[in-house]
């Protein structure tokens, strides 16, 4: 069985949310980036705008385990003006060298996962496992439960299987 790791960002607390119901129904272990400066009120949201839309990193802490322990790191993180979240950003980047494979799940207001999930492989170097994202009004609702479940255990299967099978037709090793 792998060992998983969970690194959330949460401005509001609905990434928290999200990353906490994945780490009960799966038994993971969970870690959490931090602001290095707070961000409060009209400014602080004003700067979460900012530094998403010229994709800048943010000063950040992380007291976590590090991630290349791990077989896979699930990274949860809200969606800032259609694109991932600063610290989320910082944290990729700082770990970039040493990340094991990723799944990643965004949380958002509408719209902007698939950017999020671009960005990651971009600074990576490789495509996340796989990739979830959910609104903040599923969050609120809890409707996404099941469908976080299901991706948990996705994530799980990825990780344990120990190949991937493919048709011969899709295989580049078929003659």
């Amino acid at each position: 069985m792998s060992k998983i790791l969970v690194v959330f960002y949460s401005y509001t607390g609905t990434s928290r949310r999200v990353a906490e119901l994945l780490c009960s129904q799966q038994g993971w272990s969970m870690a959490e980036i931090v602001d290095a400066r707070p961000r409060r009120g009209v400014l602080g949201s004003l700067r979460c705008v900012v530094e998403s839309l010229f994709k800048l990193r943010p000063d950040i802490g992380y007291d976590g385990p590090l991630p290349r322990d791990f077989d896979a790191v699930v990274l949860v993180s809200p969606i800032w003006a259609l694109q991932l979240a600063g610290p989320m950003r910082s944290f990729v980047a700082k770990r970039r060298d040493h990340m094991p494979d990723m799944a990643v799940i965004s949380v958002m207001g509408g719209q902007g996962a698939p950017n999020a999930a671009a960005e990651i492989a971009q600074l990576v170097g490789k495509a996340p496992l796989l990739s979830a994202s959910f609104t903040q009004r599923e969050v609120e609702d809890g409707s996404y439960a099941a469908r976080l479940e299901a991706f948990g255990t996705a994530v799980r299967g990825a990780k344990d299987s120990k190949g991937v099978v493919r048709p011969t037709t899709l295989s580049p090793q078929a003659v």
